[in-house]
């Protein structure tokens, strides 16, 4: 199947598979019909049996298509034009003249509403059948594997190189040169397989939890060390520690808000922290850093969006920011501020809406929006943008940003009262704790006169003699008469 291995699969991140070698692809390629195969897998196939593995109908080589698919930070294929991550349902087209693969909402949205078919990154024009359906997930016949000619046939392409390596473990290293063979074999002689399970056995440093970060569940280090070789046993249950921020946003319950100081006026913005905490977070502290400060709105389209945020004035420029786990999405009601599902929240791509689109929700994260400065956004609008790059032909600015109102500093002081609070409640029941027994201590017996046997009860000693009755007395009075030791048998 292309010499592919399992474990690939595992660490790329693929909304499909090419459905010849079911593994992720690196030079993807497709039908006219929209089948994707990876160009390694595919060629050999067609070489050899000269038909398409999918259908088993005949398939030339000339007639395949060369995919360009969008990465985004993280190395995510995602649509170049709303940036938002393919996965298993997204709905995925592809351009045929020039190959490059979209999200069908971009293609719908740009090219087919208003007729308009230049493709969106190359402005190259193309047909309405130029575009080809890579993924429908109203359709999902088409990963039906066990329909798949080649599966049902149990066909497959052998490489031979795969084959010679299963016999032999050694056989990809006969083509490596001099140097290479020397180091694996220094590395043999060396290695000590003792010291390299003693530094896995090395137990990893813990966090501090207190009672704000204490979950309610454990670390399961217990259990996990129980049945591992190469762990350090442990015998404690012990909570597991919550995230720093998710502790924190627990107290973040005010909005944000931030003004932008542009060249066509003041806007004034109010920010979703309750909501969104992370994306606000990130947005706020890159505001007081001046991160902003003489960037420009690098597309505009009217009645739709502004977008800006990048230094590079492009778009494109390199991520800055903290990754963090996307906050949910809302609606894109009114003018709106949002930003991709980038983790470098509101970096590479940040928009202000001209009026509600409905059909962004659930795909961009909204964290704001603009509460002021409604003239300066219309004059923002109506400054004309190419209409093959829809950059604004006059440039439109941010100058700087002010910060009014930021939650967070609140909530983190909020947070360091709660901590130094429970300190000084459990040193006080410590404290407690410790005294209690030294109390005991101290303790004296109940004394009942003054001098030698003042401890003595001598009320409750005269009682217990007479409830031992007279004989009792009587052998006292006879033990008292006689002399010597006798028998001892009074006593």
């Amino acid at each position: 199947y292309g010499g592919k291995k399992a474990a690939d699969f595992a660490k790329t991140s693929v909304f499909f598979p090419p459905s010849l070698s079911l593994q992720p692809f690196e030079y993807p390629v497709c039908t006219p019909d929209g089948t994707v195969f990876d160009i390694l897998s595919i060629v050999p196939w067609i070489k050899k049996y000269g038909t398409n593995p999918i259908t088993g109908e005949k398939l030339d080589a000339k007639s395949l298509i060369k995919l360009n698919f969008a990465k985004n930070s993280e190395g995510k294929y995602h649509c170049p034009v709303l940036f938002t991550v393919f996965t298993n349902n997204s709905h995925i087209v592809a351009i045929k003249t020039t190959g490059n693969v979209f999200a069908y909402e971009a293609v719908e949205q740009l090219n087919i509403r208003p007729k308009c078919y230049k493709d969106l990154l190359t402005d190259e024009p193309f047909t309405r059948q130029d575009i080809v359906t890579l993924q429908d997930p109203t359709n999902l016949d088409k990963f039906n594997v066990s329909n798949f000619f080649h599966v049902k046939n149990n066909i497959k392409v052998v490489d031979p190189d795969e084959e010679k390596a299963k016999l032999d473990p050694s056989y990809y290293l006969k083509n490596t040169n001099t140097e290479t063979r020397e180091t694996l074999l220094e590395l043999y002689k060396e290695f000590k397989g003792d010291e390299i399970l003693a530094a896995t056995m090395k137990a990893p440093e813990k966090k501090k939890v207190d009672k704000l970060n204490a979950a309610h569940y454990s670390t399961g280090a217990v259990s996990a060390s129980f049945t591992s070789t190469a762990m350090v046993p442990e015998t404690t249950h012990e909570a597991a520690a919550i995230e720093d921020d998710v502790v924190r946003y627990q107290y973040v319950k005010k909005k944000g808000y931030v003004r932008l100081h542009t060249n066509k006026g003041d806007l004034n913005l109010e920010l979703h922290c309750d909501m969104t905490p992370r994306t606000c977070e990130n947005f706020i502290k890159l505001c007081k850093k001046n991160y902003y400060d003489g960037t420009i709105f690098h597309r505009s389209i009217r009645n739709f969006v502004i977008q800006g945020g990048d230094p590079t004035g492009t778009g494109t420029g390199e991520a800055v920011g903290t990754p963090r786990k996307r906050d949910p999405s809302l609606s894109a009601e009114g003018f709106s501020m949002s930003c991709n599902a980038n983790p470098y929240v509101f970096i590479l791509s940040s928009f202000i809406t001209f009026r509600s689109c409905a059909y962004l929700d659930k795909k961009h994260t909204v964290f704001g929006r603009v509460v002021g400065g409604f003239e300066t956004l219309t004059a923002m609008e109506n400054v004309e943008s190419d209409p093959k790059t829809d950059r604004p032909k006059e440039e439109i600015r941010i100058e700087a940003t002010t910060v009014f109102v930021d939650p967070y500093e609140e909530a983190d002081a909020q947070v360091a009262a709660e901590r130094e609070k429970v300190q000084l409640e459990e040193e006080a029941a410590k404290t407690k704790a410790e005294m209690v027994p030294l109390k005991k201590e101290v303790q004296t017996p109940k004394t009942y006169r003054q001098g030698v046997g003042k401890y003595i009860n001598m009320a409750a000693a005269k009682r217990s003699v007479e409830d031992d009755g007279p004989s009792t007395s009587t052998a006292a009075k006879k033990e008292k008469k006689s002399t010597g030791f006798g028998d001892f048998s009074s006593w």
